[in-house]
């Protein structure tokens, strides 16, 4: 699997790279989402994890830039795993285009669900912990300790 991770924060990278190093994971670094597009097409990513807030061009305009690049033929699909800052960004993940999100602080467990819900392309409450699929039924917003995907 290899795996691109655009974030300009270190412990961002450490965070991923700790949840997903194994001998079949290869990690690709974008310090600056206007790389990404470039970087993609170079070679392109089997999962994207995009942070919210990076520098200039963050994971929601990044996101966007996929999405028209890959509805335009320009690109292939390529699965989108945003970190997000806090709950209230969720809706900039959904409308972005992005297949599921998390809610910082990370940790290993909640990266590792994360991951293979979207790369199973199993239903949202699969990233879930433990099974719980209890979402705020106004909002349909996870909890913040949750991972979730929208597909």
């Amino acid at each position: 699997m290899h795996v691109l991770i655009a974030t300009d924060a270190q412990w961002v990278v450490d965070e991923i790279v700790a949840a997903l190093s194994g001998p079949e994971t290869s990690f690709t670094v974008c310090r600056n989402g206007r790389d990404v597009t470039g970087v993609v097409k170079a070679r392109t990513p089997d999962l994207a994890i995009l942070d919210l807030q990076s520098g200039s061009m963050g994971g929601m305009a990044v996101t966007m830039n996929l999405r028209l690049d890959e509805s335009s033929g320009a690109l292939p699909y390529i699965p989108v795993l945003m970190l997000l800052d806090r709950t209230a960004d969720v809706f900039l993940a959904k409308r972005s285009g992005a297949d599921g999100w998390l809610i910082k602080p990370l940790d290993a467990l909640k990266i590792q669900r994360a991951v293979s819900a979207i790369l199973d392309d199993e239903p949202s409450e699969a990233a879930t912990p433990a099974g719980d699929t209890s979402l705020d039924a106004e909002t349909d917003v996870p909890d913040e300790d949750e991972a979730l995907s929208s597909s």
